[in-house]
């Protein structure tokens, strides 16, 4: 018990995270950001795979590949442009991205608790 205690003492505590810093021209991330929140915005909550997709559809120069995108849509949720929300389906979630204006989407959760209330009349 006396190790634990010491062990627990020892860990530093988590880095506080910078900000990021896109690498981009000015001109070019705003074009990447209105476009992916565009994106959003028309097509409703949707996962990084399907933002994605819908990029790709588009044909947005600026960005080089997925992992770029990523790094862009976090900035835009630093920057509170785009909200990340949690939809959870069964034990599994679901990380969805969406604009400040858009209403959750949580209709698999109520149709489920409402069908198991049902069962008892």
């Amino acid at each position: 018990m006396f190790g634990t205690a010491i062990r627990y003492m020892a860990k530093k505590p988590k880095p506080k995270m910078k900000p990021i810093e896109l690498k981009t021209p000015p001109e070019q991330t705003q074009t990447i950001t209105r476009v992916i929140f565009d994106i959003v915005k028309e097509h409703g909550p949707l996962t990084i795979a399907d933002t994605w997709d819908h990029v790709k559809e588009v044909g947005l120069r600026g960005l080089t590949s997925k992992r770029h995108m990523k790094i862009v849509l976090r900035w835009m949720r630093e920057r509170q442009k785009l909200r990340q929300i949690c939809n959870h389906v069964g034990p599994n979630k679901q990380f969805l991205y969406t604009t400040w204006f858009t209403k959750p989407n949580i209709k698999q959760a109520k149709t489920v608790h409402d069908s198991s209330q049902q069962k008892f009349p």
